[in-house]
């Protein structure tokens, strides 16, 4: 692959103008990533392996791959790139992947997200991959959670410097119930004794600065949820004192449809709740294509409105985990029809007059949902999901001019707005 597109594209983004300082106050109006963060290679900061592109740290191989998206990696300094031994291009040149312990690849990130007009990101902290946690080797944990520290400064010092906003997200899928708990609390407690969230880019809301969490699910077994847990947590982050934070509640997109009464009891207690919608679809009229579920958003966030709950729904560009779940090609696909998938969503919410969104996820490779540029000709050596020969930058243009559509700054459009191709920009 030919990096002349690098050095276009820094000089193009000089030339544009880059979108102002973000408001770090509030939740609204602001549209949010995820950010996983989670992609090592060999040689790396973390000297771990192929940590998330394969589930062999030690090697990685079409039987051994994780991920379902290879990234379109042209604008990233070639310095920064780690060759893929035996992966190659349909031209046969040579295949790269990036680490994301990377102040250069973090920063990257952040000025696109700056370019772009997207106000930040939802920082992601694993709670197994935490220390203290015991689902993980213990000297891996202390190692992984040394690398996420690097990354957290990263972002840190990068949001400061492209004006965007950030925050802790935690996560607590594959932790035991008995762990999560202390696990989550003991680290946001160093956090805070740490000063890391007093940062002027940390996002706050209501005069506090916020917090994530992932896992309200019932019954669900790779997130073991209980409603005592829950409320234990809702607690913890409500108790005036250093610690407190505005918690937002991140989970099951049918929480109105659990009768169980202490289920919907603690659910009626967040001051913010974000829907996890992914892989959750109708079907579009005459043409049967997948279209991401929303019908039931209106209901839902007036559910929210009655218990005085802030609604954010989350957003994706499509989905596919054949490689990491080790399904047949295409077998998991939500394909994302050229971009409509994703713009039809910014469409709802426009008509919604909803402007608080989260996007899931900037970086998510393994699950096919990263709005990071993608490859159009991937390696040949495996199955991947392509790129559909658009601009490589479409779906970071997409929630962009999304944004722009809900706060009124673009007129209302049922298409997308812009072309779906850019030969100017289309790596080589």
């Amino acid at each position: 692959m030919r990096f002349a597109f690098f050095s276009f594209f820094f000089v193009s983004a000089m030339m544009v103008s880059v979108a102002a300082e973000v408001d770090s106050t509030t939740l609204d109006g602001r549209v949010m990533c995820g950010y996983q963060a989670w992609f090592r290679c060999p040689g790396d900061a973390f000297d771990q392996g192929w940590y998330h592109w394969s589930r062999s740290r030690d090697r990685i191989r079409p039987d051994t791959l994780t991920f379902e998206l290879w990234p379109d990696v042209s604008f990233y300094p070639k310095s920064e790139l780690f060759a893929v031994p035996n992966f190659t291009h349909p031209d046969g040149s040579q295949a790269y992947l990036f680490s994301s312990d990377s102040p250069v690849i973090v920063q990257r990130h952040f000025e696109l997200m700056q370019e772009y007009g997207i106000d930040g990101v939802w920082l992601q902290r694993f709670i197994v991959g935490l220390p203290h946690a015991k689902t993980l080797p213990e000297d891996f944990v202390l190692k992984y959670a040394a690398s996420h520290q690097r990354i957290t400064d990263y972002v840190r010092k990068s949001a400061a410097e492209t004006g965007r906003v950030w925050a802790l997200s935690y996560d607590v899928a594959g932790a035991p119930t008995d762990d999560i708990f202390d696990v989550l609390t003991k680290n946001w407690k160093q956090t805070v004794d740490a000063g890391t969230i007093a940062d002027d880019r940390y996002m706050k809301h209501d005069g506090k600065p916020v917090v994530q969490i992932w896992g309200f699910y019932v019954n669900d077994d790779h997130n073991k949820m209980t409603a005592k847990l829950a409320n234990q947590l809702i607690d913890f982050f409500e108790q005036p004192g250093k610690y407190q934070a505005t918690l937002v509640g991140g989970g099951s997109w049918d929480w109105r449809q659990h009768a169980d009464p202490e289920w919907q009891a603690y659910y009626k207690r967040f001051k913010v709740y974000s829907i996890w919608n992914i892989g959750h679809t109708t079907f579009k009229p005459q043409t049967q294509e997948r279209m991401a579920a929303t019908y039931f958003w209106e209901e839902d966030r007036e559910a929210c409105q009655r218990n005085g709950t802030k609604w954010i729904p989350t957003v994706y560009p499509g989905f596919s985990w054949d490689n990491l779940m080790r399904k047949q090609p295409g077998e998991t696909l939500i394909a994302r029809r050229r971009g409509d998938f994703l713009w039809e969503q910014f469409v709802k919410l426009a008509e919604m007059k909803q402007t608080s969104v989260y996007v899931s996820m900037f970086d998510e490779f393994d699950e096919g949902t990263a709005i990071l540029p993608i490859s159009n000709q991937p390696p040949t050596q495996a199955h991947f999901v392509s790129g559909e020969d658009v601009r490589p930058d479409l779906y970071l243009k997409i929630v962009g001019e999304g944004i722009k559509m809900l706060r009124g700054e673009i007129p209302f459009s049922k298409t997308i707005p812009f072309p779906l191709t850019n030969d100017t920009i289309t790596a080589q």
